[in-house]
């Protein structure tokens, strides 16, 4: 999503732009943080570093995924404020909703039933986020704008063999197939969960678009919070047929239902979204051949090491 959100900024002639590596900048480290805004006093911010995984990692390391997130939200909105930062973007997950949300989700679902146990810790710390951005537009009359992006996938993606998301799981695991000549790839779950997925570069089209709004039509409402999707979803046995399309594996999909499925669905109304204007661009089977074809640039046909998936990501 950092490296999306950069190369929009390019391409829409921003060009004064303050960016830090994990290696650069721990945000979790309130000292650093409070150090960088004072030297380089950003006037606006898009906040997109995170802990991130898929379910195998939130269900294994949710002290990680609470501690570090909560870490990073606290100590980069703390600092924005301090620093009077004019306008800053907090991305979230579509996973802060109720497992067992109406169907397409609203804003408005927010907190009204309970979480998905296996990624309970990082929703909680991301809703914490959002309610951090109410409490200080409310308090300090800030302009921190929460987002809530649906599944990602493109470019720069994280190939992790265990702790990446479903999309680069699939690309990985097919392309892996394809060049052993396996017969078979087996698969978590049962594939009949319905997932709803966003080329990360319309995603980032979607954060322009929000930021570079007058604040009166952004900010009409309190609890000011808008969903960034596709709007429209398919099942996950759907989505591992169509990439196995598309990387050309031609072999037999096998399920695995002794592993968790994760919630049913989760597709988001992004009408809120949509009536200020906005519409993705990038259609799924184009944005996975995408996707493929960076990851065969970055690996070279090899997926034999992926990029480390413990630190929080690039911090633009």
């Amino acid at each position: 999503m950092g490296s999306a959100i950069h190369r929009a900024l390019v391409r829409h002639g921003f060009h004064n732009l303050v960016m830090r590596r994990f290696e650069e900048l721990d945000l979790r480290d309130g000292a650093a943080v409070e150090r960088f805004f004072a030297a380089e006093r950003p006037e606006h911010v898009f906040l997109v570093a995170a802990k991130v995984g898929g379910i195998h990692a939130n269900d294994t390391l949710p002290a990680e995924f609470i501690y570090d997130n909560l870490a990073i939200q606290v100590n980069v909105l703390h600092q924005s404020w301090r620093h009077g930062v004019k306008s800053l973007l907090f991305t979230g997950s579509s996973c802060v909703y109720p497992r067992d949300c109406p169907q397409p989700i609203k804003e408005e679902y927010l907190l009204t039933g309970p979480l998905e146990k296996t990624n309970e810790a990082y929703a909680i710390a991301k809703i914490a986020g959002i309610r951090m951005c109410q409490a200080y537009n409310r308090q300090y009359g800030t302009r921190f704008l929460p987002v809530m992006p649906t599944n990602q996938y493109g470019l720069n993606d994280n190939y992790h063999p265990e702790h990446s998301h479903v999309f680069p799981a699939l690309i990985r695991r097919f392309h892996e197939a394809k060049v052993a000549g396996r017969p078979a790839v087996t698969l978590w779950g049962t594939g009949a969960p319905y997932r709803e997925f966003l080329c990360s570069d319309d995603l980032a089209e979607a954060c322009l678009f929000l930021m570079n709004l007058p604040p009166e039509r952004v900010f009409d409402r309190p609890d000011v919070l808008f969903n960034i999707g596709s709007g429209t979803d398919l099942t996950i046995r759907e989505l591992a047929e169509t990439i196995a399309r598309v990387v050309g594996f031609r072999g037999e999909l096998q399920w695995d239902p002794s592993k968790p499925d994760g919630t049913p669905r989760k597709l988001l109304d992004i009408s809120r979204l949509t009536a200020l204007g906005w519409r993705p661009r990038i259609g799924l089977e184009e944005g996975i051949a995408l996707a493929y074809g960076d990851f065969l640039a970055r690996y070279g046909g090899s997926a034999t090491a992926g990029p480390a998936d413990h630190a929080p990501s690039p911090t633009p």
